[in-house]
């Protein structure tokens, strides 16, 4: 498959660790420039070492990606080290306690959506100037199988990215003209280091294990980074507002 990511600018959040981190050697392995930002410096550290010495080109931004400082310094290193941004992957996330909403605090609510859905829509809108002046890009969101159906997650996760895929299509519509792809993945169970803290005897997690019985084997990482690059690539210049299941067969269910 033929990517045309060679020399490209990619910003990848939560690129420390899990999904993240595979997508950031998948894409430096094709060449492209990395920023890693993720708010643990010690893992994001650790994959631009591990890039530099595969031969690729990497830097790490560290911070809340939540924090309006931190989404423009994120920008401003794409653009003062690489150039540009071609190619932004918004797929830092955190999990809910699997809470009902009768059960969700403001505190779990808040920092969830503000993780999930608010930092996307910020990184986002700080590099789309960047793509309408060259006339292209490619945007990749990290959704989730809970942003498609009701019985994958608690309420604050589930609503989180819901609106994730809400705004990968209102995106892919609004931008097509100006040469802006818009998608995202909707990830099935991944082994990753997120956890979830479920409060056990909660009404939220006793209605919500049963139903998770089909949700199919667990990938890793490697595997959901490998579409998130397709979805980037130049393979797929005519996908855009889609939101690709990566769930051996959950979906279908």
């Amino acid at each position: 498959m033929a990517t045309g990511l060679a020399g490209r600018s990619v910003i990848i959040t939560g690129g420390g660790s899990g999904i993240g981190r595979a997508a950031a050697l998948a894409f430096a392995a094709e060449g492209a420039r990395v920023v890693v930002a993720d708010i643990d410096g010690d893992r994001a550290d650790a994959v631009v070492k591990e890039v530099a010495e595969a031969g690729g080109d990497a830097v790490a931004v560290v911070g809340d990606l939540s924090e309006q400082h931190v989404v423009d310094q994120v920008a401003r290193t794409a653009v003062e080290r690489f150039g540009g941004v071609d190619v932004l992957v918004n797929n830092a996330g955190v999990m809910d306690r699997m809470s009902a909403v009768a059960d969700v605090t403001d505190e779990e609510w808040e920092r969830v959506i503000r993780v999930n859905l608010t930092a996307p829509f910020l990184l986002t809108r700080a590099v789309l100037p960047h793509m309408l002046a060259a006339g292209r890009g490619a945007i990749v969101n990290t959704a989730s199988e809970a942003g498609l159906r009701g019985s994958a997650a608690g309420a604050a996760y589930t609503a989180s990215k819901h609106a994730v895929v809400g705004l990968t299509r209102n995106l892919a519509v609004m931008y097509r003209k100006q040469g802006i792809r818009t998608n995202a993945i909707a990830p099935g169970g991944t082994a990753t280091n997120i956890t979830v803290d479920v409060v056990e005897g909660a009404h939220g997690p006793a209605a919500i294990r049963p139903l998770l019985a089909g949700a199919g084997r667990v990938s890793r990482p490697e595997d959901q980074a490998a579409v998130i690059l397709f979805l980037a690539s130049d393979a797929a210049e005519h996908v855009n507002g889609a939101v690709l299941p990566v769930d051996d067969g959950w979906s279908a269910v």
